[in-house]
């Protein structure tokens, strides 16, 4: 939000990359939606032998947990 109040050079560039970034997330979810619509529309057309491959096919659409991670940065001690 500072990016958009702020009227120098680089708060201006950093807001073009907020919104394009907010773009880009908005094309992935609606690809994997899509995506996700013609495999069940395939799956509706071939019979029960591909099951278990549509099964494995949308285990890999689901998103992956990532690690827990230590923070970033100086921590003090206090």
């Amino acid at each position: 939000m500072l990016s958009s109040v702020l009227r120098s050079q680089r708060a201006v560039r950093v807001n073009i990359e907020i919104m394009r970034a907010f773009v880009r997330l908005r094309q992935l979810l609606s690809s994997n939606a899509e995506l996700a619509r013609k495999l069940k529309t395939l799956e509706r057309k071939y019979d029960a032998k591909f099951r278990v491959v549509f099964e494995a096919i949308r285990e890999l659409m689901v998103p992956q947990d990532e690690p827990d991670r230590p923070p970033i940065g100086f921590h003090s001690e206090a």
